[in-house]
């Protein structure tokens, strides 16, 4: 278990600029003239939801087998009885320790909480994880993740990856027996998940990141690449976890698979054999 930390680095914003001060009137006349945008894109996002409810789908093996607690499961019981599915398909970094886990599929992840509203549309969500059970079993506990966990095993990756990669976020519908895929996006279309980004959008500096569009001397801190999603060289969501003392030790790499070599590790990780 990693050693009780300090709280996280984070550096306050300091002596950073302001927006001018205004009487309310004034401040309540060029919010009414930013809402009328505010509703037109509202007005937009509904009509862009009404075009995908009228996309086509694409049938997708509902025998597809999935790992889980109990071993082998078809995608379809993931449906949980319901007629629709929601899945993240988490990214992995196999025999990497917490630390090192995506930190973008964790930021999307640990906003996902509470499924009550989704079940009362008929909707089940599931994260399909990328890489061994037992090592997504061991974060989903770490991290304290309410939703169901599975992982995807390497012979089921094609069929519902598609030529695409994990950190897709994917719809699924049920028709008795049969399994059909109706939506899928990613990269910012994941911030559905996540209303921190909603909230920061609302706020003075935003999101605070290079790539924002801010008025000289405003705050931007963060960059695009992942950065974002950490602090003090961990996911951030993870250090609420660390501070309470949970056990963040994924165990031992499974039988059977290779410890992760994609280009953010250079070399082995901590424990590592041939």
């Amino acid at each position: 278990m990693t050693d009780q930390p300090g709280v996280p680095h984070v550096s306050a914003i300091g002596d950073a600029a302001v927006p001018p001060v205004a009487d309310r009137a004034a401040f309540q006349a060029e919010l009414d003239r930013l809402r009328i945008r505010e509703k037109a894109h509202t007005r937009e996002g509904d009509a862009i939801a009404a075009a995908r409810r009228r996309l086509p789908m694409v049938e997708i093996d509902p025998r597809t087998p999935l790992s889980g607690a109990d071993g082998p499961v078809p995608l379809i019981d993931i449906f949980d009885g319901r007629s629709q599915l929601i899945a993240y398909f988490h990214m992995w970094h196999t025999g990497r320790p917490a630390a090192e886990q995506c930190e973008g599929c964790t930021f999307n992840t640990s906003h996902v909480t509470e499924p009550a509203y989704l079940h009362s549309r008929d909707v089940s969500y599931a994260v399909l994880a990328e890489g061994p059970y037992e090592e997504a079993a061991r974060y989903r506990e770490f991290m304290g993740y309410p939703v169901p966990w599975y992982a995807v095993p390497p012979a089921s990756v094609d069929r519902l990856i598609a030529d695409r990669y994990f950190g897709i976020l994917v719809c699924y519908l049920r028709r008795g027996d049969q399994v059909y895929e109706t939506y899928w996006t990613t990269g910012r279309g994941n911030e559905a998940m996540a209303p921190s980004y909603g909230l920061l959008d609302r706020t003075v500096y935003g999101r605070q990141e290079l790539w924002e569009d801010s008025p000289e001397g405003w705050p931007q801190r963060w960059g695009s690449q992942g950065g974002q999603f950490q602090l003090d060289g961990r996911p951030a969501a993870q250090w609420p976890r660390i501070r309470a003392g949970r056990d963040d030790d994924l165990g031992a790499m499974p039988d059977g698979w290779t410890a992760c070599s994609c280009p953010l590790h250079t070399g082995p990780p901590p424990g590592a054999t041939d």
